[in-house]
């Protein structure tokens, strides 16, 4: 197999990436790729589209991550972005009860797009702010063992578990193989017009603070 066709054939995986507003999604989607933190960053608008190839022992997997947007007045855009999604990290705030009760209500809208057929991480973000937890670790997997799904701690100012959380996600994703070496132009096609359109957007919106 030439490195071309190899490229081609990669398993292709969707994440998509849910959970209140400023639990941390984009800053653990950006630590992953990019392993930077920054503590002031405009709120992520509707939906953005990162891709990124994590190599693995017995499988080289194609990422692709769907961020969304934790307010209100973009939650009728996520169940079409959940639809056609291989896995789904639901993230919470350790230091907010209020983004961990909201778990519950996240990972059945993901079942009930999906059935059974998806990877589900429930992710206790912020664990660097161990004065301020309100979430403790035990609280985390209860609710995992009560939902069925998967459990991980991170935090994405350390970098403490994030690529930890993503090998576990892909090691369980059953992914496709993609022949098509047209899908990948494309794939980078829907990246960079998606960028551009929410970077219009977001110019558009004043700068907002959080500790992510």
């Amino acid at each position: 197999m030439t490195s071309g066709e190899f490229t081609s054939a990669l398993n292709k995986c969707k994440l998509v990436f849910l959970g209140e507003q400023s639990v941390g999604k984009t800053s653990l989607i950006t630590r992953f790729m990019y392993d930077s933190f920054d503590n002031t960053y405009q709120a992520t608008i509707g939906i953005d589209f990162l891709s990124k190839t994590l190599y693995l022992d017995d499988r080289t997997v194609r990422l692709q991550l769907w961020d969304t947007a934790g307010q209100e007045r973009f939650r009728s855009l996520i169940p079409s972005y959940i639809r056609d999604s291989t896995a789904a990290i639901v993230v919470y705030d350790v230091t907010k009860p209020q983004t961990f009760q909201q778990t519950s209500k996240w990972i059945e809208e993901v079942r009930v797009e999906r059935g059974t057929e998806v990877i589900i991480m429930l992710v206790g973000n912020k664990t660097d702010l161990a004065g301020k937890r309100q979430i403790t670790t035990e609280d985390g997997e209860n609710r995992a063992k009560e939902l069925n799904v998967m459990f991980i701690e991170t935090s994405a100012k350390t970098s403490y578990n994030v690529k930890k959380l993503f090998e576990r996600v892909a090691s369980a994703l059953p992914c496709v193989r993609s022949a098509d070496p047209r899908e990948t132009s494309s794939e980078d096609e829907q990246r960079i017009e998606l960028e551009e359109r929410i970077e219009a957007s977001k110019q558009t919106k004043n700068k907002s603070k959080c500790s992510c």
